[in-house]
């Protein structure tokens, strides 16, 4: 998997102080997406030890909620294997950090994706600039949901998250 940067400390994709891994490869392309240069998943750089190991230095620091996965699409199928295992190996090595992360599909695409139930927090969907609302928190588009996935996944069924 390749990526393109880790932000160190990020207020706007997800509560508290996060740390974000953009990663490179989508085949959404929307309409004036805000990050056109992630798709190519070949493009950035090769996601390695050195890289994983910033993300969990900074994912120790105490003043950080947790970590928000972007990009491009996290959930690109070309992702799917390494983000899974980083989303797995981050919930176990830091249970009170929260997981966020953004995906240009829908819930029900991906609900049965093993590692899912490790995220707390899912913005599903393409962003569609018909739809584009400045005001909206956390997502750019009114058609995006804000999930909390664990309790959607023990409920069986979509909760959203107050916006």
């Amino acid at each position: 998997m390749n990526y393109h940067y880790i932000t160190k400390t990020d207020l706007k994709n997800g509560d508290g102080l996060r740390v974000v891994l953009w990663v490179a490869g989508c085949n959404h392309m929307c309409k004036n997406c805000h990050n056109p240069e992630t798709w190519d998943h070949n493009g950035g750089k090769l996601f390695d030890e050195n890289a994983k190991q910033e993300l969990l230095d900074e994912l120790k620091k105490d003043y950080i909620s947790g970590i928000t996965f972007s990009g491009g699409d996290p959930l690109f199928p070309a992702n799917r294997e390494v983000v899974g295992q980083l989303i797995e190996e981050i919930s176990k090595k830091f249970p009170d950090k929260t997981i966020w992360c953004y995906t240009g599909y829908l819930f029900e695409q991906i609900k049965d994706l093993p590692f899912l139930k490790y995220i707390d927090v899912l913005i599903d969907g393409p962003f569609i600039e018909s739809q584009k609302e400045l005001k909206l928190k956390w997502k750019g588009s009114k058609n995006q949901r804000v999930i909390m996935v664990k309790d959607s996944l023990k409920q069986n069924k979509i909760i959203l998250k107050d916006e």
